[in-house]
């Protein structure tokens, strides 16, 4: 086995809610082992060579000042090699190969026997438990029945039902800031809004949205596992009590829709429904708030795209496919189930690979100019997954985002990033730390 060590020292900031973050401005800018933020040493085995082993820049837990997307992404594409070996990928610190073209991201996702979903999370295994983030983390052939059995409660026409209720939210989050000619948009919208359509759905108290906050912060951003087993703990403690409640009182809910469904003739047992409450947590409170915060900073920063939207509502939809490709924000991880060679590398079981939508979303080889938002491109991107495991909320999460844009542009002018501040990015899952906007009252 060979080691790696990395001598970087990071600078730390107390920012609060965000807890304590690294700065790794310097990650990209050479691009050398070295100047990766402080992590333990990495053991690289034995069947990973030397040459293949290289930085990667989006580290959960890590916050940036230097652009991920723009700056970052171009220069891993420009270097190479199209698969790496990256010491610290995997949450923790983990190593973990990384796949940057899009057609190899899709060969791994429909090869579903050598690359499996299987534990892509340490979430279940860090409190020493066994269910699993359901249907998102179910290979086949299981995956078919979970997936059959959630699909009716997120096809567009069910979804569409929620119609009236997203837009109102909206409208009220806007409104409460629209005279002040300013706000700091993810605690004030990008976070707040799309909470309150996931306690809608699971019928949860609105007063718990600042402990919802607290403990999907530590869940996606920390990189101390001890935190994110502790805020593990306490999510599976909050649904499992919600799931007895439901078993006594039974509501219009999600939950009690999962106590009262058959699965092939049978009910799911007690880690079937903490798999699947878990996996609807942590998609209905970050996806769409990462998503928004990332498509409201380039807009800002954009007038001519913002001021095309204003006058051109109907290409929405297609702007946010296009932002969505851009801005890619998350990066999932597939195991490696037996020895394999993926196009000229050798892979063991045990391997992890990360699926970087990052990296597939700027694909030169895959997108002409990508680096270009072009709200006319129409592009077939992965940041809602690929195959059968697409998101299963992709449709509510698109129309969240719609309404927040068709609401924000119609009733705010035209806004951009409050003068002198600069941009800072959580990594792993990437999502704005903060985003104060402008505007003229």
């Amino acid at each position: 086995m060979l080691k790696l060590g990395v001598s970087y020292s990071p600078r730390f900031e107390n920012r609060g809610l965000a807890g304590r973050t690294a700065q790794v401005d310097r990650v990209a800018k050479d691009w050398e082992p070295e100047m990766q933020p402080e992590m333990p040493e990495a053991v690289i085995p034995t069947h990973v060579p030397a040459n293949l082993v290289k930085p990667f820049p989006y580290i959960f837990g890590m916050t940036t000042r230097e652009e991920p997307h723009r700056g970052w992404a171009p220069k891993v594409h420009a270097e190479g090699p199209d698969i790496f070996y990256a010491p610290h990928a995997y949450p923790g610190g983990s190593p973990a190969w990384v796949v940057r073209r899009m057609d190899h991201l899709r060969e791994i996702y429909f090869d579903t026997d050598t690359f499996s979903s299987k534990d892509f999370s340490p979430f279940a295994k860090l409190i020493g438990e066994n269910w699993t983030n359901t249907p998102a983390e179910v290979d086949p052939p299981n995956h078919a029945k979970y997936r059959k059995m959630a699909n009716p409660l997120f096809t567009p026409k069910a979804v569409s039902s929620l119609d009236g209720k997203i837009r109102q939210y909206a409208v009220d989050y806007v409104e409460a800031f629209r005279q002040r000619g300013e706000c700091e948009f993810m605690a004030e919208f990008a976070f707040e809004f799309p909470i309150k359509v996931f306690l809608e759905l699971m019928d949860f108290p609105l007063d718990h949205t600042r402990q919802f906050l607290e403990w999907e912060y530590d869940l996606l951003h920390a990189s101390d596992l001890g935190k994110i087993a502790a805020a593990t703990r306490k999510v599976v403690d909050y649904l499992r009590e919600q799931i007895e409640d439901r078993r006594k009182s039974p509501r219009d809910d999600i939950i009690s829709y999962a106590l009262a469904v058959d699965v092939e003739g049978a009910k799911l047992n007690d880690d079937e429904l903490v798999g699947f409450s878990f996996n609807l947590f942590i998609g209905g409170l970050d996806t769409v708030s990462t998503n928004m915060g990332l498509q409201f900073a380039h807009l800002a920063r954009e007038d001519g795209d913002q001021e095309f939207l204003r006058q051109n509502p109907e290409e929405i939809p297609h702007a946010i496919d296009e932002l969505m490709r851009a801005y890619a924000a998350v990066t999932t991880f597939r195991t490696c189930t037996r020895e394999t060679e993926f196009h000229g590398v050798k892979m063991m079981p045990g391997d992890k690979v990360a699926m970087s939508t990052t990296l597939a979303g700027r694909d030169p080889a895959e997108f002409d100019n990508p680096d270009k938002v072009d709200f006319g491109r129409r592009p077939r991107h992965v940041s809602f997954g690929y195959g059968l495991h697409t998101c299963i909320g992709m449709h509510l999460a698109k129309r969240e985002m719609r309404i927040a844009l068709e609401e924000f542009l119609g009733r705010i002018p035209q806004f951009s990033v409050k003068p002198g501040h600069q941009l800072e990015y959580h990594l792993g899952m990437i999502q704005p730390v903060t985003l104060p906007l402008v505007w003229d009252v």
